[in-house]
């Protein structure tokens, strides 16, 4: 549409341009009544206004000309002048109550009509032109509030969806929109936000804002979709989920008669499918070879049963569900006197455990059956009722008749596997002090022992008679006899130091060669170690180390001062020549390895795993064993590297032990275990025997017969036979054979060690206690 051209010297074009203005004016009028009313200021009436616009608008509103060639003529300009007024004409007539007010000479047909509007629209307010004289709609003016338009809303920080922990070391929590610091609020402790809940009533409604680090007040609008959403409800208050359902296409004149889709027919709508026919002709095929029969005759089955020929099922039938137990006098409301318990009766019941009540409940009387309450162990009684159900059983099983003692395996019996000790032959000893260790010369004509007082005693074994005693004046922790059978001497370990000593009474050509080993006259060069040193003493030294001693020892071995500790055990390499000592030290000082010749010493290791329980040498290959307190480590010493670990399954091992023949080891423990290890076999055990009740202290293979033994705190001593055979298809026999008794126990101890006299031609155990006696158990 053209924009409106109007002359200025046009006397129609100067009437049109007062009209509008009046219009304008008049509008702009009631907007300003309407502010100075709410203001309180008083304002000129619309006739002074109107005389004073007229008189104005002929004097300063006034359009500049306009160009003839973009305006043909004045024709047009009337034209568009009347088309103007003729649409405002054409409004329609007011339906308010405002028609009272537009006088009588309005019609009211033709007033503008009135649409319908929603109920968030404002009211229009219908009013009489004054420049038309026809009626118009005026809306009331915006109120630019708050909550008009969310556009408005000025947010202080404009960080936008960060994680706000970036700004907790900073003073400020963001920038505006002008690119300004946000400082962060004040904050005041725990307590005034107690108070502050205290005494703001609303507190309760306000949620903490992460943006501006504030407490804003949540809207009633905000808490009822708190509220709907916590109780499972739509959000949207508005939103009726119960509201009727819309027909769109049901109902007369409502169906739908246009196709779903616009696209051309498929040829395969009328064109036979070739997968048919090939699905076709494969069952003709079939048809054809006999594979499918047609209209195939059905078998009848008989419509009645012979109920005795049929043969009886190999099953038996299902077992019947447990019934429940029927419920006697005492479970009655009104039961019998004899039935009420008494208060002894009540406090006995209350006392007992659950599992160990007669009944579950205490029979009570009540005078009516109205008055019984409900039975509180009525859930626990039908849970235990479904577990009955549940777990009873669905089939009978036939129990097997067999008899226990075929389960056993066929052991030889103990007759026919003599000899091994069976009764006390000699006891010696004495009965005040206990005797920690024990050993018998390989000969098995001597025996010594050593008790916790410091005295060394050399016993004959045949005859039980003392031959010697030295007296060291310290604790004794280890004894052992050189395995060697043309020398004769024992070491004892005590504190830090290693003697040898050797018995009275020996052939001149022992004596003699046990002089030549323990102190030749030509001592051999010294080897350089880098761990601490070692001192060897011979006779001459020793004489004067231990001037108190009646009869000195032949060596004294020193081992590093306050590092070793007390020797717990010492064991000889089958040749005699190595010897190894274990002492309660932690590191590699508890361990080392001496050889006689040389006189040398060392630390075979750098760094012990574990503490250090017993060791042995192999009887014929260059290995070493270890024995910690729950494993076992073999070592090859030639190769220096370690060969496997025996997993015991032991939580502390006690003693150790090694066949004769070096394949098999004995290993007993003090929780009762006592494991024999196959080392061809495997890591594990291949059997674990448990036949005493209390700790095993030792454990001894017997180097000429068949047969080991084991002692425990319980005072018994264990006899097996251990019968090993060259083939390795074959396992080993082991058979218990007897129980020896006789050492009583005393502060929890019994028998702490235990070692075969084997060079008599006899298989004799000697025994040392707690009770301070040796025993000799003989055949």
């Amino acid at each position: 549409m053209a924009p409106l051209a109007v002359r200025r010297d046009h006397p129609s074009g100067k009437r049109k341009l007062k009209e509008i203005t009046q219009d304008n004016t008049d509008i702009n009028s009631a907007e300003d009544d309407d502010i100075h009313h709410k203001l309180g200021l008083e304002m000129p009436s619309d006739s002074d206004e109107e005389e004073g616009s007229e008189d104005e608008g002929s004097d300063e509103d006034e359009f500049p000309e306009i160009d003839d060639e973009s305006e043909p003529g004045s024709g047009e300009s009337e034209g568009s002048d009347q088309t103007e007024e003729d649409e405002e004409e054409g409004e329609s007539a007011p339906t308010s109550e405002d028609d009272a007010d537009l006088g009588p000479d309005v019609d009211k047909k033709q007033l503008p009509s009135e649409a319908p509007l929603p109920g968030v629209y404002p009211k229009p307010k219908i009013i009489k032109s004054d420049i038309t004289g026809k009626p118009k709609r005026v809306y009331p003016e915006i109120e630019p509030e708050y909550d008009s338009d969310s556009s408005t809303e000025d947010d202080p920080n404009r960080v936008g969806n960060i994680p706000m922990h970036w700004y907790d070391d900073l003073p400020h929590i963001g920038y505006n929109i002008d690119g300004k610091q946000v400082l962060r609020p004040a904050k005041g402790d725990e307590l005034d936000k107690f108070l502050a809940t205290v005494e703001d009533p609303k507190s309760w409604t306000s949620g903490f804002d992460h943006s501006t680090q504030a407490e804003t007040q949540l809207t009633a609008e905000e808490l009822d979709i708190i509220r709907r959403l916590q109780a499972a409800e739509v959000p949207d208050g508005s939103y009726n989920p119960y509201e009727p359902t819309v027909e769109w296409f049901t109902g007369k004149g409502k169906e739908e008669v246009m196709p779903l889709s616009s696209a051309p027919e498929p040829k395969r709508r009328w064109q036979p499918s070739k997968w048919e026919k090939q699905k076709v002709m494969k069952i003709v095929r079939a048809i054809r070879q006999g594979r499918i029969v047609p209209n195939k005759p059905k078998a009848t089955k008989p419509q009645f049963y012979a109920l005795w020929s049929t043969p009886a099922s190999d099953h038996p039938p299902p077992l019947s569900a447990p019934k429940v137990r029927l419920p006697t006098n005492a479970e009655s409301y009104n039961p019998p006197e004899e039935y009420l318990p008494d208060e002894e009766e009540k406090k006995e019941w209350e006392e007992t455990e659950k599992e160990d009540r007669a009944r579950n409940f205490l029979p009570k009387k009540y005078p009516a059956l109205r008055l019984v309450p409900a039975y509180d162990q009525f859930i626990q009684e039908r849970f235990e009722r479904l577990l009955d159900l549940y777990l009873a059983p669905r089939v009978q099983r036939k129990r097997l008749n067999i008899d226990p003692e075929s389960l056993l395996p066929s052991l030889p019996s103990p007759q026919s596997l003599k000899p091994f000790p069976v009764f006390e032959g000699l006891r010696m000893g004495d009965q005040q002090r206990r005797f920690r260790c024990l050993s018998v010369s390989p000969d098995g004509l001597w025996i010594a022992a050593g008790d916790e007082a410091g005295i060394v005693r050399v016993y004959e074994t045949a005859l039980g008679r003392e031959a010697a005693r030295w007296d060291l004046k310290t604790k004794i922790g280890a004894i052992e006899w050189c395995p060697k059978l043309d020398v004769c001497f024992f070491l004892v370990g005590v504190e830090d130091i290693v003697y040898a000593f050797m018995p009275p009474d020996l052939p001149a050509g022992v004596q003699l060669a046990t002089h030549t080993l323990l102190n030749p006259r030509e001592l051999p060069q010294p080897v350089k170690s880098a761990t601490a040193t070692v001192k060897w003493l011979g006779a001459a030294a020793s004489e004067r180390a231990s001037s108190s001693m009646l009869n000195p020892p032949l060596l004294t071995i020193e081992m590093p001062t306050s590092k070793s500790g007390l020797p717990r055990q010492i064991a000889f390499h089958k040749k005699g020549d190595y010897f190894a000592t274990v002492a309660s030290g932690e590191g590699q000082s508890a361990l080392w390895i001496h050889q006689l010749s040389k006189r040398h010493s060392q630390s075979p290791f750098k760094k012990v795993k574990g503490s250090v329980q017993r060791v042995l040498f192999h009887p014929s290959k260059p290995h070493f064993f270890v024995a910690t307190q729950r494993y076992v480590r073999i070592y090859d010493l030639a190769a220096q590297s370690l060969l496997k670990t025996l997993l015991s399954g032991i939580r502390w091992i006690s003693s150790m032990d090694i066949h004769p023949s070096g394949d098999h080891l004995l290993v007993g423990g003090y929780d009762k275990k006592l494991c024999w290890f196959d080392l061809e076999l495997s890591d594990k055990p291949y059997k674990v025997l448990k036949y005493h009740s209390r700790a095993i202290r030792s454990v001894a293979f017997s180097p000429t017969y068949p047969l080991f033994a084991s002692s425990s705190d319980d005072g018994t001593i264990q006899i097996f036979h251990a019968r090993v055979f060259s083939d390795w298809n074959t396992d080993p026999l082991i058979v218990p054979l007897k129980v020896l008794k006789g050492h009583e126990i005393r502060d929890g101890l019994g028998v702490l060690e235990i070692k075969w006299a084997a060079g008599l031609g006899t298989c004799w155990l000697v025994s040392a206690g707690a009770d301070g006696q040796i025993r000799v158990w003989c055949n």
